[in-house]
Parts: structure tokens; sequence; C-alpha cells
């Protein structure tokens, strides 16, 4: 059966050279009114839904990890219901992520729901492409809001012009990446970037960006899907640590060392035609 995809999803969204060159130099460009607010509140109910029902998250917040008070977070969701999967597959995102990396096409890394809970702690400083065994810098990530996010609910923010920076890399969502990583942002002087989300904005950002979240401490929930993507030509890389090994497996599984990643979990969310 053909997945019907929603147009609402699939209108063309006009980047100007100055959002690309934006995204380029930042490394990060949060867009304003990508989406229609109804059509994302209405994909958001399923997404939350499918969250909080598939969370395997039992231990109250006080007795988790840092990492584990920053959100519930369920991967791969296009997986589990039609609807989501007409979601993450919608073609204005992906032109989006394909025209910001300057490469002919993308396709799905994975998608993740991430659900701060009211009281949920920070997101630690990272970059997410510590986790991916990619060949390359082209894989961007769409931070997709499923509701307003002012600041007091922890909006995702960004150190402006951090994807060339080496120093952090080696470092996974944890305590010790908050305090080495900010430190070493702040020392640098690069800027930290933090504004609040309407519904209809998207945030995007490079895989080597480095990044973070403040705490929730509003009484609600800060319910977020993200999607990520890489280059439709991305190959496989020898892991290089053993996160990397395990995504491997869970999220390119039949993928080889060295060549392009086009298994059934990848699918080709946008290509340019010929």
């Amino acid at each position: 059966m053909t997945l019907a995809l929603d147009g609402e999803l699939d209108r063309p969204f006009s980047l100007t050279p100055e959002h690309i060159r934006q995204f380029e130099q930042d490394g990060f460009i949060h867009l304003k009114s990508v989406l229609p607010p109804d059509v994302l509140a209405d994909y958001g109910r399923e997404i939350t839904r499918l969250t909080i029902a598939l969370s395997t998250q039992t231990k109250p917040l006080e007795e988790r990890t840092t990492y584990d008070r920053a959100f519930l977070q369920v991967m791969n969701l296009w997986e589990q219901s039609e609807r989501v999967k007409s979601f993450v597959m919608g073609k204005t995102l992906g032109r989006i992520a394909a025209e910001l990396l300057g490469v002919r096409g993308v396709r799905l890394y994975h998608d993740q729901s991430l659900y701060k809970e009211p009281g949920g702690g920070i997101t630690p400083a990272h970059a997410d492409q510590y986790y991916w065994p990619l060949s390359s810098d082209r894989t961007v990530t769409a931070w997709i809001p499923l509701q307003d996010v002012p600041i007091q609910m922890g909006p995702l923010s960004f150190y402006a012009g951090s994807q060339h920076e080496a120093f952090g890399r080696d470092l996974g969502i944890s305590d010790e990446s908050e305090a080495a990583i900010t430190a070493m942002m702040e020392s640098r002087r690069f800027p930290f970037v933090q504004n609040s989300y309407e519904l209809g904005d998207v945030s995007f950002h490079l895989g080597w960006t480095f990044h973070k979240a403040g705490p929730n401490v509003s009484q609600s929930p800060r319910s977020v899907m993200t999607v990520i993507y890489m280059d439709v030509d991305m190959v496989l890389q020898n892991p290089t640590n053993a996160i990397q090994e395990g995504d491997w497996a869970k999220w390119c599984p039949g993928a080889r060392i060295g060549d392009v990643i086009q298994t059934p979990k990848n699918p080709v969310i946008f290509e340019r035609a010929a």
C-alpha cells in the first residue's frame, strides 16, 4: 500500500540566499512559520500519545540520571504509526534539509520525540554526531516543537559557529559534557543563542553544532518531534566508539562500511529531479 502523504507537509518553503549563508556560518538556523500550526497540533497529539505509551521510563524525576531527567525519548515513531510516518516523510522539511546541506537529496537517519516533563532538567551541551557512524558532516536535525516553547520550557539553544570546533566531539550527553563544553564555548566566545519558539517554527542544526536546552520550569510538558536527515549519498564509516556501533545496528542494519547507507530503515525523503 502506498503511503498517503499530507499535502500540508509537502509545500515548498522559500529559503533565501541569506538563510543559506546564515546556516553555513552559524551551523544552525531557526526558521519562522515553516509548517501550519493547526497541522502540527493535530500530528502532535498522535506523536505525544505514542511517546507516552512507548516510553520505558518508570523512575520519578528525582531518581533519574541527568540524561534521563532531560526528556522522555522515543525513536523511530515512523515505524509505529502510519500517521507519524506521513509526518516524518513530509517533503517540506526534507527539501529544506537538502537545500541547507547543499546536497541533491536526503534520506532518514532516524526520528525521535523529545518530551520534557514539567520539572524536567537541562539537556546538557553536546554535539549529536558523536553518536553517528557517518562519513561526512552532511547531516542535519530538524527540531519541531508541537506547541509554543517559551524560554521557561527549555527551548533548544545553540553555540553559533561551533560546528568547526573539535573540542568536545568525544563527549556524549552528560554532566561532564555540560561542564566542559560550556566552559570551552564561553572561553572561545561562541555566541550562545537562546530564543523561544512559536508553533510552526522549526530549527535545523548540523550534526557537529554544539547545543543544549534549559530545564522545563513551567507546569506544562514540552513536546517536540525531531527528524535527523543525512545526505542521500551518505557512506557508513567505521564506528569510532561503542555507541556508534550500536547506532549502526539499530538505525542502519545491514549497511556495510564504505558503502552508501540505503537500508529499509533509511528511506529517501527528498531528492531533486534529475
